[in-house]
């Protein structure tokens, strides 16, 4: 049996479950989140606590199980939480700034790079614009835009100039030998 699916998910207080068919709505303090499972999962609410169930032990169904329990924990952790994925900024010259409600990125092109945050996202800069905080409530669009901010300029290997995650580790090389 899957051990992540025979998990239950547990819902804090302000945290409410509304089931039809095979569509989940959770609602929380930060927003709501809608999505539609697989129809042949059963997704159970008893005294708030969210148990998934699957008919069989079928490869399809085992595979399933761990997922739905997965993006059902995801979807009741951002409501009541919210996730937060943190890029820091490498270079001289490289920076961003809040304008308005956008993201605006200076990152060695001719022009700046702006980005406009999602439904329920926002972003927030340091003072010395080197490290960005994407925030949201969908778990799965926080990580797809901190990645399209990335990707604008990845951290390069020579002088580990770039955008990247905080904590990635970014594997230095010797530029060249020169004369001897």
């Amino acid at each position: 049996m899957s051990r992540i699916g025979k998990a239950p998910i547990s819902l804090p207080s302000g945290v409410s479950v509304d089931m039809k068919g095979s569509t989940v709505t959770i609602k929380g303090p930060k927003g709501t989140l809608e999505q539609e499972f697989h129809p042949d999962m059963m997704i159970d609410l008893d005294d708030g606590v969210l148990t998934v169930q699957r008919p069989s032990d079928s490869r399809d169904h085992r595979s399933l199980h761990g997922l739905t329990r997965a993006l059902l924990n995801n979807m009741v952790v951002g409501v009541s939480d919210g996730y937060v994925r943190i890029l820091r900024i490498e270079g001289v010259g490289y920076r961003a700034a809040m304008d308005g409600k956008k993201l605006e990125l200076n990152v060695g092109y001719s022009h700046p790079i702006y980005f406009e945050p999602e439904k329920d996202m926002s972003f927030e800069v340091d003072d010395r614009g080197k490290t960005i905080r994407v925030f949201g409530i969908d778990k799965q669009m926080v990580g797809e835009i901190a990645a399209q901010i990335r990707k604008t300029r990845p951290p390069e290997p020579y002088k580990g100039k770039g955008v990247r995650y905080d904590g990635e580790y970014v594997r230095r090389k010797a530029g060249k030998a020169g004369k001897v």
